[in-house]
């Protein structure tokens, strides 16, 4: 195994170390009556590489060969959401899910267009219920 191969799985070992099912999905914690787990999102990025040179040597110039490898990587973890089980409560009423991040832009942007055209929507059916109501 050449060492770029022997670092790339170093660092792919570290990073599998970082997003073990405990950091996705958190232990449940007991708060009252309810059961809270975070739930989190992982990132992960890594690269390795290798140079070498080599001088042939000639007018004035030394002889001579170099090299090196290089490699690192990274691991971020997010929490995105919380789900809060209510004991007391029986069924999926008795599930709850809060979101913690914010919607993305186009996330917003659909959001903001459907709330559009369903409050249209509403205004045209009121607007025919009236004149349904006013015929004679």
């Amino acid at each position: 195994m050449s060492t770029v191969d022997q670092e790339i799985t170093t660092i792919v070992d570290q990073l599998l170390k970082a997003i073990s099912t405990k950091n996705i999905i958190a232990e449940p914690i007991e708060v009252g009556d309810n059961v809270i787990i975070t739930i989190t999102k992982v990132g992960l990025g890594f690269g390795a590489g290798k140079g070498e040179a080599k001088s042939e040597g000639g007018q004035g110039r030394a002889q001579g060969s170099g090299g090196g490898t290089g490699g690192g990587g990274a691991a971020g973890i997010t929490p995105v959401a919380v789900v809060i089980i209510h004991k007391s409560i029986s069924g999926p009423g008795g599930i709850e899910v809060k979101t913690l991040s914010p919607p993305s832009a186009i996330g917003k942007a659909v959001g903001d267009i459907a709330s559009t055209l369903a409050e249209k929507m509403g205004s045209r059916r009121e607007n025919n219920k009236e004149k349904e109501t006013h015929q004679p």
